[in-house]
């Protein structure tokens, strides 16, 4: 079902739509602007707010990004770099970063074009689904321009300065297969199995802990630049205070029990 938004800001949403299914503990951010899913200036800041709003939604355990047609997104509005003014540009990366900073997980299903902001955007999620159809590319050389939103960042700390170099200095297409690979992709399928492959992640996503979940994510997120001792020294404090939930009482009991853990996030 569709979902409206406290937000004013959120009233009518540039190219895209919420749908939050309840039962399934899940919200799908569907871009909606086709053929190729250009995504506006506008809709940057509506998608962070979105994202935020969501992560405070306690329906919601799992959050999908996804696109209505044949291609999640050829990426941005170009007139509307020229247009905006430098103080707007400097939010760019801030608004697609948004996925990360959500403490839920977050899955990119990506078909067909993946370019520019399309891209970024799905760097930014957890976990990115590829259709086989899937081609990811950050082609802003092609205008004279760099990635702006976090792309060539995200990129090299996934595959390396010889490949991110490689990609954005000749403004590459990778094809699914090849993302998968790389680490680009986390799985790489059938165009038709896409929805049911992210389906399913869904399911298995909701299995979890949230809580383990939640100090899961952000520990990840807080010690990908981190030294090793200092990684390793976060991750038992963090190991520490989920050893003190309720969750884990409940893991472990399911597990002597032989029986599905029904863990409620505390």
């Amino acid at each position: 079902m569709s979902s409206s938004f406290a937000d004013p800001r959120l009233t009518a949403l540039d190219g895209f739509r919420v749908e939050i299914d309840a039962a399934r503990e899940r919200a799908d951010i569907i871009l909606d602007r086709p053929p190729f899913n250009i995504v506006s200036m506008p809709q940057r800041d509506q998608l962070r707010l979105v994202f935020e709003s969501l992560d405070e939604d306690a329906r919601v355990r799992v959050i999908v990004l996804r696109a209505e047609g044949e291609h999640f997104s050829s990426g941005g509005n170009i007139q509307g770099f020229l247009e905006a003014t430098p103080e707007r540009v400097s939010h760019l990366a801030w608004n697609i970063a948004a996925p990360t900073r959500c403490t839920k997980p977050v899955i990119a299903a990506n078909r067909g074009y993946c370019f520019g902001v399309g891209f970024e955007l799905s760097l930014a999620c957890d976990f990115r689904i590829a259709s086989e159809t899937c081609l990811y590319a950050l082609p802003e050389q092609r205008l004279g321009q760099i990635p702006g939103s976090g792309g060539s960042a995200r990129l090299q700390k996934i595959v390396g300065i010889t490949r991110t170099k490689d990609i954005v200095m000749r403004s590459r297409r990778i094809p699914a297969r090849q993302a998968c690979d790389w680490g680009i992709a986390t799985d790489c399928v059938p165009d038709g199995d896409l929805e049911a492959a992210t389906d399913a992640l869904v399911d298995e996503l909701r299995a979890f802990s949230p809580l383990a979940q939640r100090t899961a994510k952000k520990l990840l997120n807080d010690t990908e630049d981190a030294m090793l001792s200092t990684a390793i020294e976060l991750e038992g404090h963090c190991y520490s205070r989920l050893r003190q939930s309720d969750d884990f009482r409940e893991g472990v009991e399911a597990f002597h029990a032989k029986r599905p853990a029904r863990f409620k996030g505390t």
